[in-house]
C-alpha cells in the first residue's frame, strides 16, 4: 500500500456538520468516479488511524475533493478533521471501491452515503450525459441535505428527497418503503446504485429485489 501526503487547500462549510477538502494531488494519481481512499491525520498521534472517504471531485480536476459529515458524538476522525486549518497535513492511501457507474439508473443514498454519487453525476453533467439517472435521498431533517442545490440544479424533478424526523410540507416524510419507492419507479430491471449505512443498504436492497431488481443490476460497496 502506498501512502501519500497531502497539504489540504481549502476547508469550505457544506451543511451544518458537512465540510469539503480540497487536497494537493499527488502526481499520476487516479481514481474512478464512486470510489474512495483510506485517509489520516499527519500527526504522530493519529497516523495510523485511518478512516475510509470518498472522492466527491472531477477526475480531471488539478486538486482531490472530499466531502465529509464531522460527527460530533464521539471523538473520532471525522471530529478532529473539522478543526484542521488549510495547510494541514493529511496521508492518503491507494484507491478502491466498487460503486462504479454502470449506466443510467436509480441511485439512493441515506445521509453521508451520497458522497460516492457526487463524484459521479459530477462526471456525467461534465460530459452531458445525465439523462436517465434519479436521486432518491434520504435525511432526518432538511438542514441535513448535502448539496441540496447542486443535486436540483443536475437533476431537476430526478431529485427526490424524503425526511424521516422532520414533517416538510416540501418533501416526502417516513422511511424507504415499498410504497414510497413504487411511487417514484416504474421500471425495476434498471440500474440500482444504493449507499447508506449498512441496515439501510441491507434494507433497500432486499426491497428493490421484492420489488422485481435483479441482485446483479443492484451496485452496492460489498
Amino acid at each position: 500500500m502506498s501512502d501519500f501526503v497531502v497539504k489540504i487547500l481549502d476547508i469550505e462549510k457544506i451543511t451544518h456538520d458537512v465540510n469539503r477538502y480540497l487536497l494537493e494531488r499527488p502526481e499520476g494519481y487516479y481514481f474512478i468516479p464512486g470510489q474512495a481512499t483510506d485517509v489520516s491525520i499527519n500527526t504522530p498521534d493519529l497516523k495510523k488511524e485511518t478512516r475510509p472517504f470518498t472522492f466527491t471531485g472531477l477526475v480531471v480536476a488539478p486538486y482531490l475533493e472530499f466531502t465529509i459529515k464531522s460527527y460530533e458524538d464521539h471523538n473520532g476522525i471525522t471530529k478532529k478533521l473539522k478543526d484542521l486549518k488549510p495547510g494541514s497535513e493529511l496521508i492518503i492511501r491507494d484507491v478502491w471501491g466498487a460503486i462504479n457507474y454502470k449506466g443510467p439508473g436509480v441511485f439512493i443514498a441515506g445521509g453521508a452515503g451520497v458522497t460516492p454519487f457526487i463524484a459521479i453525476f459530477r462526471e456525467l453533467k461534465n460530459k452531458k450525459n445525465l439523462a436517465g439517472n434519479k436521486l432518491l435521498f434520504s435525511n432526518k431533517t432538511e438542514k441535513d441535505i448535502i448539496l441540496k442545490n447542486e443535486f436540483s440544479e443536475m437533476l431537476g424533478n430526478n431529485f427526490i428527497n424524503l425526511l424521516t424526523r422532520e414533517k416538510n410540507d416540501k418533501y416526502y416524510f417516513g422511511r424507504i418503503g415499498e410504497s414510497f419507492l413504487k411511487m417514484y419507479i416504474t421500471d425495476f430491471t434498471q440500474n440500482f446504485y444504493v449507499c447508506g449505512p449498512d441496515s439501510f443498504v441491507q434494507e433497500i436492497n432486499t426491497l428493490l429485489e421484492r420489488l422485481g431488481a435483479k441482485h446483479d443490476s443492484i451496485i452496492f460497496e460489498k
